[in-house]
C-alpha cells in the first residue's frame, strides 16, 4: 500500500503527523475496497479561521485569515473516463457524467457543488477529466471554519494536479469555488473561505481589486496562546436574510455616494457626510454597519503591522476591539427579530467571566454570525480550564482547541 513519507506528514501536521498518516493509510484501504487498486496520489485541503476582518469582503474591505490544523483528506486517481465518483465518509456516494452536467440538479448538496465547480473550470479555459475519490475530515460541520470550502479546495487542487499541470492560480481555485455555491448552490459567499482553506497559513487578503493576498508570518502559539472555537449551536431561525442584509446595507450607503462598495468611498467623506447619508438611507443599522466597515478595514492594516513588530498585546487589543465591533456596529451577535434567542451573546459573556477571572486572553463572534460560533484566544496554560469551563454549558464536543497550519490545499507526492 501507498503511504506518504514520515517527513511530508512531519512537515504538514507536526505534532499530529502519525494520527494524520493514520488517516491516510484508512483512506487508502476504503478506496481500494471501492474502486480497486490504483496508483493513487493523496491531498489535503485545511478549514480556515477569521482572525480580523468580520464581514468586509463582501464590500472590498481588507481580511486576515489563516488555514487551521482540521482538514479534509483525499485519496484519489484518474480513471480514464468521463465520469468523476466521489465517495466521503460519512455520506452519500455520487457520479457525475462530465457530458452531462446539465443534467445535474442543482442545490442538491455536493453533487451540485462539484458539477458547479465543473462547469466554472471548464468556463475559465481548465480541463477536467474523469477521477474517481475517498475523502473524509474533520473539519467541523457547520462551526464557522468552513468545511464546504475546505471540500471544494480538494476537489480544485485535484483538477489542478490531474489534468492541468499545476497552472491553476489559489485564485482560480476560489472562484471555481464560489461559483459552485453561488450558482449551483443558491448559496452567497466571498471567496474569503476558499482562499483561506486553499494558500495556507496567517493571509493578509484585499478584496478591494479582484483578491490581492500576501502570507503573513503569525501563529498564536509562538506566543503561548491557543484559540479555542465554541459552537453555541444552530439557531432555531432560517439566517439567510440577516446574512444578506449586512453587505446589502453596508452597499446601500456605497450607493449614497455613487458607489457600488464601500471600500470606494473615502470614510472622512462618510463621516462628514453621515447625516445626509442617514436620511437618504433611511437606516441606522445601515450607518452603524458602514461605520463597522471603515474601522475594521484600518484595524485589519493595524494588525497586519503589528504582526510585523511582533507585539502580541497590541495584535489580542485589536482583535477585542474587533469584536466589539462586530457585536455594537455591525450587530451580527444577535437576531433583531427574535431578542430571546442570543446564543453568541451569551457565549460571549460567559467567556468574558472566565477571563475576568484569568486576566488574559479575548473573545469575539467568529465568521457570519448571529448564531453558531465564537473565537476564544487564551494562554496555553488556561486551556484545559476554560475548555472544562465551556464545556459545561455547550459540551465538550463543541468546544475545539486548535492551532494554525502553514500548508494549505496540497497534494501530498
Amino acid at each position: 500500500m501507498k503511504k506518504i513519507s514520515e517527513d511530508t506528514l512531519q512537515k504538514v501536521y507536526g505534532s499530529l503527523a502519525k494520527e494524520a498518516g493514520e488517516r491516510f493509510d484508512a483512506l487508502c484501504k476504503d478506496y481500494a475496497e471501492r474502486f480497486g487498486e490504483a496508483e493513487v496520489s493523496f491531498f489535503t485541503a485545511p478549514g480556515r479561521t477569521e482572525i480580523i476582518g468580520n464581514h468586509t469582503d463582501h464590500n472590498g474591505g481588507k481580511v486576515i485569515a489563516a488555514s487551521i490544523n482540521l482538514d479534509t483528506i483525499g485519496v484519489a486517481a484518474p480513471n480514464n473516463s468521463d465520469t468523476i465518483e466521489i465517495v466521503s465518509a460519512g455520506y452519500p456516494a455520487f457520479s457525475i457524467h462530465l457530458d452531462k452536467i446539465s443534467e445535474v440538479e442543482k442545490e442538491n448538496g455536493t453533487q451540485s457543488l462539484v458539477a458547479g465547480m465543473v462547469e466554472c473550470a471548464r468556463e475559465r479555459g481548465f480541463s477536467v477529466g474523469g477521477f474517481n475519490l475517498y475523502a473524509s475530515t474533520n473539519v467541523i460541520a457547520a462551526a464557522g471554519v468552513s468545511s464546504s470550502a475546505s471540500f471544494e479546495m480538494l476537489v480544485a487542487t485535484m483538477i489542478n494536479t490531474f489534468f492541468n499541470d499545476g497552472k491553476m492560480s489559489f485564485s482560480d481555485y476560489a472562484i471555481i469555488g464560489q461559483y459552485g455555491e453561488n450558482v449551483w448552490w443558491n448559496k452567497a459567499s466571498g471567496r474569503m473561505d476558499q482562499m483561506a482553506c486553499a494558500v495556507g497559513g496567517p493571509i493578509l487578503l484585499d478584496f478591494a481589486d479582484e483578491i490581492q493576498y500576501e502570507k503573513i508570518p503569525f501563529g498564536f502559539d509562538e506566543y503561548g496562546y491557543t484559540m479555542v472555537i465554541t459552537n453555541t449551536g444552530k439557531g432555531h431561525a432560517d439566517l439567510s436574510a440577516e446574512y444578506s442584509a449586512v453587505p446589502n446595507e453596508m452597499f446601500s450607503v456605497a450607493k449614497y455616494f455613487g458607489k457600488e462598495r464601500l471600500c470606494e468611498v473615502d470614510g472622512p467623506s462618510f463621516l462628514s457626510e453621515l447625516n445626509k447619508v442617514k436620511e437618504s438611507v433611511s437606516n441606522d443599522r445601515a450607518v452603524l454597519r458602514a461605520m463597522h466597515f471603515f474601522s475594521e478595514t484600518n484595524r485589519v492594516q493595524a494588525m497586519a503591522k503589528k504582526v510585523e513588530e511582533k507585539d502580541l498585546a497590541a495584535i489580542l487589543e485589536l482583535m477585542d476591539t474587533s469584536g466589539r465591533s462586530s457585536y455594537e456596529l455591525l450587530q451580527n451577535c444577535f437576531l433583531a427579530e427574535d431578542p430571546t434567542e442570543q446564543p453568541i451573546a451569551l457565549a460571549l459573556a460567559l467567556t468574558r467571566h472566565f477571563l475576568s477571572e484569568t486576566g488574559k486572553g479575548i473573545c469575539r463572534v467568529h465568521g457570519g454570525g448571529f448564531a453558531g460560533v465564537i473565537q476564544t484566544v487564551i494562554p496555553k496554560e488556561d486551556e484545559a480550564a476554560y475548555v472544562d469551563f465551556m464545556s459545561q454549558y455547550y459540551g465538550r464536543e463543541n468546544v475545539y482547541p486548535m492551532n494554525i497550519r502553514q500548508t494549505g490545499a496540497v497534494c501530498l507526492d
